[in-house]
């Protein structure tokens, strides 16, 4: 290490990073050579020193570190500083607390104004890296002298220096419409960078600040024109690229459809795009269709409903479905268009062809009838449920133009046990209108569908529905003519659209993985690895085995012991509880009243409350289900992001019937502790996700700690003592439980019925001393002495624990149920 060579110097360095991890002891004799490397006259060996000290993931040595960094961060050398900047962040992973008492934060915001722009840039890069885990922390206060700094820089560094910067320009808020107007001056010219992420995070910081840009402005125009160019350029560069781009582009083309309009042409399909390229391009075909380039998008779309690869052909018919509800003058064109393509015989284009058509019909009544008979010429065809069930309404809303409309819904009756439900619910509505429409002929033949649905069924949805049928047709005829056979409302022109709020956040996102997989970021697993993450030590899995493992235990002579435990066990605490099985009270613990998880305007119409319980030793969480959309829900599943303590749903949600719209249904999900552990921020904080038929929501709720306090949590008084004793003096937390008038025997039995076991109690000075233990489901013990001072109503909580991350969680726990 001692070398001058810079070649070895860096091999050495780089065999110090990797073997560190492993052997901490013997790392921390490389403390001196880095604080004599920091201060060597060759920059790049300062700067080599400081970087492999932010990569050193050790504890132990991060204090010896922190005098070398101070010097580097005031290097003369640019060089130095910038990699001194990175080091701050990575020290801050690893020790935050650290960080902010030596008041490198303060002294990484000064780097924000200094006159190297690389130092500039990761001095932002380090401030956002470190603001991402501690999203409360307003560590980057921007502010419009900060910002003409970092506008200064952003021409003269590298291009990630400028996606750094572009990054948090995009997260500041112009004072008025001249300070935006003035910032998209200056960010414009990064739209002609080569680098694809740089344009990107160019376009995202221009599209947010158009929203307060005035659309009168002549400069409005103009940027909206700078636009189009390079978003077409990044279509030419390879596939995977290409995706990336037309995944944002999907976005920007939804909020401001504007931009690309006449760039029409460059979506056009290309013989050799792979697969995924060519349904992404089609998709902003269609956002783009309008009655200008009607002509050409049709003709494209059906040279490619010819093409060879299925998905494609399949996508394409039903883009031509869409073209004919968004562009009503195209109407005509569209229908003879999917005529021509029905007459191909092809069987997966005329099944998604007929469901097309349906829709086509919903959205202009009464006016393309008259292609119905072709329709029906192709019925045996049909072997696709969606397929199936549009015929079948078509049959049914049209049944007094089709002259054998009642042979034709019979021929599907045949095989009704065997279809999908989809087609039997449309089946059973359609063969209700036709019978409405044609009493007479069809009586049979809506008593035969009505048992098959109610009798002869296990479907609770199809069942209901035929009950309905049955009741209203045997109490009052014209209601259920007024109900079956109502006006329909027209369907609307863009079904597939981003809800109006998600989309403006994603549009902040641009340019990252929450703008390729149309989802904010972590809402998912996490899309970014945050400090909590990143290196996180697994404190909370069974690292107290010699704990848990029994009573060889000797105390350390010097360890300080709580006066009131330093009598001999047996004299001085001659009150104790005999509580000796063990095993908490089956009366189960405090139950906190449900609360709104995830609200239904966040959620499509789902709207979720919830609470967790903890009863004869499982867990479960409760959830409220409400419907307030206006379709029905189906298909629900559950699924939890690792958490601190690998709580993982232990069956399946079950949601025994569709949720139809205002309907509320409660469940009752069982959780094991069996599921993938990784330490979140907060400790208990859970990620959740719900799918349902309409789409996968997430979001996150912070559970209550006792939920995880174990039956057998109460410790033997030796084994107490003991451990008290030899858990550091530093790992013990204290707290102030106020408004708690109860008396010691009340506390202690409210405290069992949740898990937390007294093993001793004891009256010191007027004051009474419950000693109490419990034990989490990974195994690791918390010891607390709770002090009670009759007519007090505050009593002060100590406690004691191999991992002190848990003691707030613990302190919360006692409050919440002491209180409630």
């Amino acid at each position: 290490m001692q070398t001058d060579n810079l070649e070895l110097k860096k091999l050495v360095y780089l065999y110090l990073m990797n073997y560190a991890k492993s052997q901490p002891d013997m790392a921390i004799m490389a403390v001196n050579t880095f604080v004599k490397d920091c201060e060597d006259p060759n920059p790049l060996i300062r700067a080599l020193a400081v970087r492999t000290m932010g990569c050193i993931r050790v504890d132990k040595i991060t204090e010896y570190l922190c005098e070398p960094l101070r010097k580097c961060l005031k290097d003369e050398d640019p060089y130095v500083r910038k990699t001194a900047a990175v080091c701050v962040a990575k020290l801050h992973d690893i020790n935050a607390q650290l960080v902010e008492d030596q008041g490198f934060l303060d002294t990484l915001k000064d780097l924000i104004s200094d006159s190297n722009p690389m130092v500039v840039a990761n001095a932002v890069a380090a401030l956002s890296e470190i603001a991402e885990s501690h999203p409360s922390s307003n560590l980057l206060d921007l502010n419009p002298q900060s910002i003409n700094k970092l506008l200064t820089a952003l021409n003269e560094c590298t291009e990630w220096g400028q996606i750094f910067i572009l990054d948090c320009l995009a997260n500041y808020t112009p004072k008025d419409d001249r300070e935006a107007q003035s910032i998209c001056e200056r960010v414009t010219p990064r739209l002609s960078h080569a680098n694809s992420a740089v344009v990107l995070s160019a376009v995202k910081v221009l599209m947010k600040f158009m929203e307060m840009l005035s659309k009168d402005l002549d400069y409005y125009g103009t940027l909206l024109k700078k636009l189009a160019p390079p978003l077409v350029t990044l279509l030419s560069a390879e596939p995977e690229l290409q995706y990336v781009a037309l995944r944002n582009i999907n976005l920007i083309v939804q909020k401001r459809p504007e931009i690309l309009k006449h760039e029409m042409k460059v979506f056009f399909v290309k013989y050799n795009d792979p697969i995924y390229v060519k349904l992404e391009k089609l998709d902003i075909m269609i956002r783009l269709a309008s009655q200008a380039n009607i002509a050409q998008v049709l003709a494209e779309l059906k040279e490619y409903a010819t093409e060879v690869d299925v998905d494609f052909v399949r996508k394409a018919v039903r883009a031509i479905g869409r073209c004919a509800i968004k562009v009503e003058q195209s109407a005509e064109r569209c229908v003879s268009t999917l005529l021509d393509l029905i007459q191909t015989k092809v069987n997966y284009v005329v099944q998604e062809a007929i469901v097309v058509i349906k829709d086509i019909f919903r959205k202009y009544p009464n006016k393309y009838e008259s292609v119905i008979a072709t329709l029906c010429e192709n019925l045996d065809s049909l072997d696709e449920p969606e397929a199936r069930a549009a015929m079948i309404w078509i049959v049914g809303e049209y049944a007094e133009r089709i002259d054998n409309a009642d042979e034709l819904l019979e021929s599907f009756l045949e095989g009704f046990h065997d279809e999908s439900t989809q087609v039997q619910l449309q089946l059973l509505t359609g063969i209700v209108k036709l019978f409405l429409k044609k009493p007479t002929e069809t009586q049979e033949l809506v008593q035969q569908v009505l048992s098959l649905a109610t009798q002869d069924s296990d479907n609770p949805d199809l069942r209901d529905r035929g009950y309905i049928y049955w009741r209203l047709l045997s109490t009052d005829p014209v209601a259920a003519k007024e109900v079956v056979l109502a006006e329909k409302p027209l369907i609307s022109e863009e079904t597939d659209l981003i809800e109006p709020t998600l989309l403006d956040e994603l549009i902040c996102y641009i340019g990252t993985l929450a703008s390729v997989y149309h989802k904010p970021p972590m809402s998912g697993p996490p899309l970014t690895t945050s400090s909590v993450q990143m290196g996180a030590v697994d404190l909370l899995g069974g690292g107290l085995d010699s704990l848990i493992g029994g009573t060889n235990f000797v105390a350390p002579p010097t360890a300080a012991v709580p006066a009131s435990l330093g009598a001999p066990i047996g004299s001085g605490l001659s009150d104790l509880f005999d509580l000796t099985s063990g095993v908490g009270t089956l009366s189960g613990s405090y139950v906190a009243p449900k609360a709104v998880w995830l609200p239904a305007m966040k959620a499509k119409g789902l709207e979720i409350s919830g609470t967790f319980t903890r009863q004869v030793g499982s867990i479960s969480m409760d959830l409220q289900l409400t419907n307030k959309a206006l379709q029905v829900m189906t298909d629900f599943a559950i699924q939890f992001n690792r958490n601190s303590f690998g709580l993982a749903p232990a069956a399946p949600l079950q949601v025994h019937a569709p949720l139809s719209p205002n309907q509320t249904v409660e469940i009752s999900l069982p959780l094991s502790t069996v599921g993938s552990v990784m330490k979140m921020e907060p400790l208990n904080n859970l990620q959740v996700a719900v799918k349902n038929n309409i789409d996968v929501f997430y979001f996150s709720t912070l559970y209550p700690l006792h939920i995880l306090f174990v039956e057998d949590g109460k410790m033997d008084r030796q084994m107490f003592l003991a451990t008290w004793k030899d858990i550091p003096n530093e790992n013990e937390a204290q707290f102030q439980i106020r408004d708690c008038p109860l008396n010691a025997e009340a506390v202690s039995s409210k405290l069992q019925s949740s898990n937390i076991f007294t093993v001793a109690k004891r009256n010191v000075e007027g004051q009474d001393m419950l000693y109490q233990s419990l034990k989490l489901t990974n195994g690791i013990w918390v010891l607390a002495e709770l002090r009670i001072q009759p007519g007090n109503p505050s009593c002060t909580l100590s406690l004691k624990c191999r991992a002190p991350e848990v003691s707030q969680h613990v302190y919360q726990a006692y409050e919440t149920i002491l209180k409630n």
